[in-house]
């Protein structure tokens, strides 16, 4: 057949091909997954069995033979199913987990479902479009049709490389061609556009029933979709850590009123609530592990994760009565008001000293050491400006007749919780200060002490210590960023130095065979399990205090390393060396935290909500003031529930103590072509 009529054809059927896949999806419903996309640990992967040994033997043969004669890389994945997401979109997700370049081709077949994904990069031109659909249609798909597992292998090997020494075709005009490219690109994008589209609505429907399944009701959680039930579990943890810290927040305040005999009840509601909290992290913690569990686990692991913030949330919210006729803040609202415009002067009083302590702070350290405070002082302001509104809306409210007054519970709570926020901002200016100060003194005896093991790790250095050599570079090139950043990064050079100590005082004890190993190791662990705890402090501070905006994925890892640091000090005493490592982990959790938190913060400033706001903005943010939404646990709400009426002062009131409420959430490799298709 001549080029053009070649061209001609395909473009026809490129053409019909497109519009066969828009119409295909109309009638197709998703169905449940069992294999979600990975990170490919070799270049056969077999999760099914559908290769034997001598099959496996063949594959890899085929692959060796195409990475040594053209240095691509063949990656074979069997599967079941593609999770629900297409082929194309399942290849696509595993390519870029996987980190594949511009030498990767992946060959990703579903047993089960029997569907298949071709996926190259695009920068690959030795190989043309029309010879990547002829590999596909003529060597790849009868194989498949066949079972023959190995063979779509082999014949991806074999194809790709005959493609590539082939040439390419010649013949064929630039108008022609462009013709062809056009027709294919616009029929992709329109599938593209549409199965977007559907997905975004079909996720939308499913999110929207989930939240209205009962979540004690077990048996119906388990029947919900897994990426329904994922998505699900993240809001519950949100929901009920808010709930959680805020209804924390307002039990401090009554303890402060009534003593700890008076809310004994509500501090074991709490220590429970935390209890199953602590545990559902556990859990979602496990769940984003790189290694998946078995989608049969992952259910009973997600349904456990719901049915616990759930049980833990009632709990809350059966106290909540009991908690609001405690604190009846009608019975001395004026005198109340009277006390929290005191606290706001008191916080006015602080600000300029705090913007001072920031500025001297921002000429002695670097910008990135100031991150997570950077924000604390304006954030403060506002929400003490916020808080003289609710007082002012309080003072309002309590002067109307009786039984027109419950506006003023909602505005004491308001200026109760900004109040409480605006010290803890403020309170944190202060303490990163000691944190750098403790920094500054304790780095020299830091330094002398690594550039004395270092010196000592040359003196019982040999050619067969290479884990002791390794330790030595690290640590004098660690000494070496110490020495010259001590005064700009003092704070983060002694974590990174302390890690190196630890590294390096770990090799020379294990070539000593010291005595003392154990001693050393204690004295290493003191030193992280201190650092752990800066750090959790610290992102702590930032999560707590910016609440409003901070998703699942940063307070999963804090909670994990609070897990850590509290086993790294059960540990201490009996086994040092794996407390230490705990302390490590923890550390490097608790680094992980906050750098999602302030991710979570950077994208919720740019929407809508934050720039609707106005001066409450820091309200929202905080989670004191969260636009038509409603208190939780102690306020009557909880999971899924709405806060009744009419008494709720009209600026919006904050959570209370209790459960999670029905609140709305605020914020919240190069070019590849992957092509296939069921077989």
């Amino acid at each position: 057949m001549p080029h053009t009529s070649r061209v001609a054809a395909l473009a026809a059927r490129m053409s019909v091909i497109a519009m066969l896949l828009g119409l295909a999806t109309l009638g197709v419903a998703p169905t449940a997954s069992a294999e979600a996309p990975l990170r490919l640990p070799n270049q056969i992967t077999d999760e099914v069995g559908a290769l034997d040994d001598d099959q496996r033997g063949d594959v890899q043969d085929a692959i060796d033979a195409l990475y040594n004669s053209d240095h691509v890389r063949l990656w074979v994945a069997y599967v079941a199913d593609f999770d629900s997401l297409g082929e194309q979109q399942w290849a696509e997700q595993t390519a870029s987990l996987s980190s594949l370049g511009d030498h990767d081709v992946l060959l990703a077949v579903a047993t089960v479902d029997r569907s298949y994904s071709l996926s190259a990069p695009t920068a690959m031109s030795g190989v043309s479009e029309s010879e990547w659909d002829e590999l596909r249609t003529d060597a790849i798909e009868p194989a498949l049709r066949e079972d023959d597992w190995a063979g779509a292998a082999i014949a991806t090997a074999t194809g790709v490389e005959v493609a590539l020494h082939s040439g390419p075709e010649s013949g064929i005009s630039t108008t022609t061609a462009l013709i062809v490219l056009a027709i294919v690109v616009i029929g992709a994008l329109l599938v593209a556009l549409y199965l977007v589209r559907r997905r975004r609505n079909q996720a939308a429907r499913d999110s929207a029933a989930a939240a209205t399944v009962d979540p004690l009701d077990t048996t119906a959680l388990a029947a919900l979709p897994i990426p329904v039930l994922h998505e699900r579990s993240k809001e519950v943890l949100i929901e009920m850590d808010n709930a959680l810290r805020t209804s924390a927040e307002e039990l401090e305040l009554a303890r402060g009123e009534f003593g700890d005999d008076a809310i004994r009840v509500f501090d074991s509601a709490i220590a429970n609530a935390k209890t199953a909290l602590a545990h559902a992290f556990a859990i979602r913690q496990q769940l984003d592990d790189a290694i998946p569990d078995p989608i049969d686990q992952q259910r009973d692991l997600l349904v456990e994760l719901i049915n616990s913030c759930a049980r833990a949330d009632r709990e809350l919210d059966d106290r909540v009565a009991e908690f609001d006729a405690m604190r009846d803040l009608l019975i001395d609202a004026p005198a109340r008001l009277d006390t929290l415009t005191q606290q706001i002067v008191a916080i006015s009083v602080r600000l300029p000293a705090s913007e001072q302590t920031l500025a001297e702070l921002g000429q002695r350290f670097s910008a990135g050491l100031l991150e997570p405070i950077h924000g604390n002082v304006g954030m403060a302001r506002d929400q003490s400006g916020f808080a003289e509104r609710a007082v002012a809306a309080g003072r309002a409210a309590i002067a109307l007749p009786p039984g027109e007054q419950g506006a003023a519970v909602g505005a004491i709570r308001s200026a109760e919780g900004a109040i409480a926020h605006a010290g803890a901002l403020l309170d944190a200016v202060d303490n990163a200060a000691d944190n750098i100060r403790g920094a500054i003194a304790a780095l020299p005896a830091l330094i002398d002490e690594v550039r004395a093991e270092i010196a000592t790790a040359g003196a019982l250095a040999s050619d067969g210590d290479t884990t002791l050599a390794h330790s030595r570079v690290a640590a004098e090139s660690a000494l070496a960023r110490a020495e010259s950043n001590r005064d700009s990064n003092p704070l983060g050079e002694y974590t990174q130095l302390l890690a190196a100590d630890v590294d390096l005082d770990k090799a020379i004890a294990a070539t000593q065979q010291r005595e003392r190993e154990a001693e050393r190791v204690r004295q290493q662990l003191a030193q992280t399990v201190s650092a752990a705890g800066s750090q959790i402090a610290a992102a702590t501070d930032f999560i707590s205090t910016r609440r409003g905006a901070v998703n699942a994925t940063a307070r999963t890892r804090l909670a994990e390393a609070q897990r850590r640091l509290a086993e790294a000090q059960r540990l201490a005493t009996a086994e040092p060396e794996q407390a230490l490592e705990h302390a490590r982990a923890a550390t490097e959790l608790g680094s992980r935290a906050l750098l999602a938190a302030q991710a979570d913060v950077e994208q919720w400033q740019s929407t809508p909500q934050a720039t609707g706001a106005g001066p409450d903005a820091g309200a929202v943010l905080g989670g004191v003031l969260i636009d038509s939404i409603l208190r939780g646990g102690f306020s009557g709400g909880g999971l899924g529930r709405r806060y009744g009426s009419g008494s709720s002062w009209r600026m919006g009131s904050p959570g209370s103590f209790g459960g999670a409420s029905s609140s709305r959430r605020i914020g919240g490799g190069g070019a590849r072509r992957t092509s296939g298709g069921r077989f």
